[in-house]
């Protein structure tokens, strides 16, 4: 699968979205419709709210496909999960793992991931490990 990073910006604040790592849990229109509408193109516009606002929607992403960073700062600041790493699994959906994370893939590369990882449990993902939201598609239950 490629992998592909957008990037939308009011001036302020430049959003990131990874669209590989986006577990569609819709959380970010729900919150932040103006912002994030899947039905326009583009998507996004960071205009429609405050900084502020969009930086709190971000962080509610649960996938971690949604990152920002302000355009004061040379480049995306990477959070750090100073705290235990959690696991839960999502109704339905994935399997959640909170905090920072190494994953070797079978050829032996390391990803490392931080805040929150979604993890394929449906089998149908294109992008395994990781969830695609796929598991929307085909009715999974779990």
């Amino acid at each position: 699968m490629k992998d592909i990073t957008k990037k939308y910006t009011n001036g302020e604040v430049t959003i990131v979205w990874k669209p590989n790592q986006c577990i569609h849990s819709t959380i970010c229109f729900k919150g932040l419709g103006q912002v994030f509408d899947p039905r326009r193109r583009p998507w996004v516009t960071p205009e429609q709210a405050t900084t502020q606002q969009i930086v709190e929607q971000i962080k509610k992403c649960p996938s971690g496909a949604l990152s920002y960073y302000m355009n004061s700062e040379t480049e995306a600041t990477e959070l750090k999960v100073e705290a235990e790493t959690i696991v839960e699994t999502s109704p339905n959906g994935p399997l959640l793992v909170y905090g920072n994370v190494a994953i070797k893939d079978g050829r032996g590369s390391l990803t490392r991931k931080n805040n929150v990882t979604a993890f394929c449990r449906c089998g149908a993902s294109g992008n395994k490990p990781f969830c695609d939201g796929s598991h929307k598609k085909i009715g999974f239950e779990g």
